[in-house]
């Protein structure tokens, strides 16, 4: 007699599958747990409920804990886990750049996280005046907290750092800083990268100003007399007439007697040139020495390069200060003594612009 396999007892089939259906109850219970705490910290609101903005800066490679420690330092959220669980859930995580970001406050965390992400740096907006020296630019960017004012200095007179970045075999790169106000965000640091960044201004004005050949070919040549003619004057408009008298100084094989040479030739000048000085012969000295110095005596802007490239066509020859900021300015030898003796209260120099 064949006999029949018993039926399964309804309990023993149900078991596994009430065991199955009561893990998915707990496991869904507690996703509902976790969005709801994470959802309570996303939208409750921050530390502050006053409107206004916080600058935080974010280092590179900053890990999400960390970086929760530095936004509740600015109290614009709560330290809590939950900020790096959330930033990872929502896919922030990796959209975080590192910078300096002004951040609006009275947010929660959710809105902080995409003003995060969506954040630009903050600029710095630093003015490099025209007519300076090397020296004296590194120490602006030095006291902004840029770069070390030395090793600024050194690098820029360094040949083969200079040669590196194709400005040919000079010396140093004095008179190719180009002043202007440049934008800072704080991942730009260090000498090297603003050096790098004022010479390739500098290259985009030249462009600009000097588009022939011709003066590319004689680009230093124009450097050093734009660079004397922005130390010779502040004013705009007399730029392109003591150009056109430098110009003619050197056509007819006069020296330029250029006093701002001069003291740039001087180490540790005390502010008072005196006669000795212009007697002391130097790289710089154009009392002593015909035609032009051995470099540009400081960086010039826009407009002294455009002078030096256009001169006033005039047959001035001397120039002599009215102490104002402005100049008179004399055909001849005589007239430039009578302006001497006028402005400066001096006795004249026998031959020179004064």
């Amino acid at each position: 007699m064949v006999e029949s396999a018993p039926n399964p007892s309804p309990s023993s089939s149900s078991s596994p599958s009430r065991a199955v259906l009561k893990a998915a109850l707990f496991l869904c219970g507690c996703c509902l747990l976790a969005a709801g705490w994470l959802a309570v910290y996303a939208f409750s609101p921050g530390p502050s409920t006053v409107e206004g903005s916080a600058v935080v800066t974010i280092a590179r490679g900053t890990p999400l804990k960390e970086m929760s420690k530095v936004l509740a330092g600015a109290g614009l959220v709560e330290e809590d886990v939950r900020f790096a669980v959330l930033a990872r859930l929502l896919g922030y995580s990796g959209r975080i750049r590192a910078g300096e970001f002004k951040l609006a406050t009275g947010m929660n965390p959710l809105q902080v996280l995409r003003q995060l992400v969506a954040a630009r740096p903050v600029q710095h907006s630093v003015t490099i005046p025209e007519g300076l020296r090397v020296h004296e630019i590194g120490r602006i960017f030095a006291h902004g907290g840029w770069c070390d004012e030395e090793q600024f200095r050194q690098l820029a007179h360094d040949k083969a750092f200079v040669t590196g970045l194709g400005f040919g075999d000079l010396d140093s790169l004095e008179g190719y800083l180009f002043p202007d106000t440049y934008h800072l965000t704080r991942d730009i640091h260090g000498a090297e990268e603003l050096i790098i960044m004022m010479t390739r201004r500098f290259r985009e004005v030249w462009t600009e100003v000097a588009p022939a050949p011709a003066a590319t070919a004689r680009q230093h040549e124009v450097v050093i007399l734009a660079s004397i003619v922005e130390k010779e004057t502040g004013r705009g408009e007399e730029r392109a007439v003591i150009a056109g008298v430098f110009h003619n100084r050197l056509k007819s094989g006069m020296r330029l007697q250029s006093d701002p040479t001069v003291i740039y030739g001087i180490a540790g000048f005390s502010g008072n040139i005196t006669k000795k000085h212009l007697q002391t012969p130097s790289r710089y000295n154009t009392y002593t020495l015909t035609g032009l110095p051995a470099g540009p005596i400081s960086n010039p802007g826009r407009s002294a390069l455009e002078a030096a490239l256009h001169p006033a066509a005039t047959d001035y020859l001397y120039f002599v200060g009215r102490n104002d900021g402005t100049h008179q300015f004399s055909r001849t030898l005589e007239e430039h003594n009578q302006a001497v003796r006028k402005y400066q209260r001096k006795k004249p120099e026998k031959n020179g612009k004064g």
